[in-house]
């Protein structure tokens, strides 16, 4: 089995967790509020808005060993620039402030998630932080564009409200070929155990934002 089939294999059940969460199947049968909605665009802003400086934190303490990885980061870090900016907007046509989020504070669990993003690189070892990769990629793939769809029928938003999801849902298509790739090069069994373990870290803690969203 390669690594990024065991990857999936062995974090099958966190991802399950995640996508039990009861907004996501509520969402699912077309039970989505616009509180929700905006809910959830306002915390995906206070999370993506630190997918840069997690990714140049990322690729500055990757060693000389690694300097394959660290090109893959740059070439992420070119992708993911200016995404913040992206939902921000998509909240503006939903009729919210966008300054007002821009300046408010995420919720307790969105900030746990950054903060362990942050320690994993900092603390543990920063090929660790491909965990929350396999976590953001994998479910934006599996849900953004469908989910933008069931959405959009069921709240009446015009295009402008889901440029997030639904870039995202077909970008992140090439990105997990892309991290394929890459996770098929890591070949440190103690690498490959604090990605395996990262991602099931991530996914526990990605499920509590959607399981603190607002329930109408």
């Amino acid at each position: 089995m390669s690594f990024y089939d065991q990857l999936q294999h062995d974090t099958r059940d966190a991802r399950q967790y995640l996508l039990d969460a009861p907004i996501i199947v509520a969402c699912q049968r077309g039970e989505i509020s616009h509180n929700q909605y905006t809910a959830f665009l306002t915390q995906a802003y206070h999370h993506v808005k630190h997918t840069l400086p997690l990714l140049m934190a990322c690729g500055g303490r990757l060693p000389e060993s690694h300097e394959w990885l660290r090109e893959a980061v740059a070439e992420y870090i070119e992708e993911e620039t200016g995404h913040q900016e992206w939902i921000l907007n998509d909240l503006a046509a939903c009729g919210l402030d966008k300054e007002a989020v821009r300046r408010g504070q995420p919720s307790i669990e969105t900030e746990l998630m950054v903060a362990y993003a942050y320690d994993m690189i900092q603390r543990a070892n920063p090929v660790g932080f491909f965990g929350m990769v396999q976590v953001l990629e994998g479910t934006s793939v599996a849900l953004a564009t469908p989910l933008s769809h069931i959405i959009q029928d069921r709240l009446a938003l015009p295009d402008s409200a889901f440029s997030y999801l639904r870039s995202h849902g077909s970008l992140d298509q090439d990105h997990i070929k892309f991290f394929q790739s890459l996770m098929e090069r890591i070949d440190n069994p103690d690498e490959q155990a604090l990605i395996i373990h990262s991602a099931q870290v991530f996914y526990r803690l990605y499920s509590n934002i959607f399981r603190s969203l607002p329930i109408v």
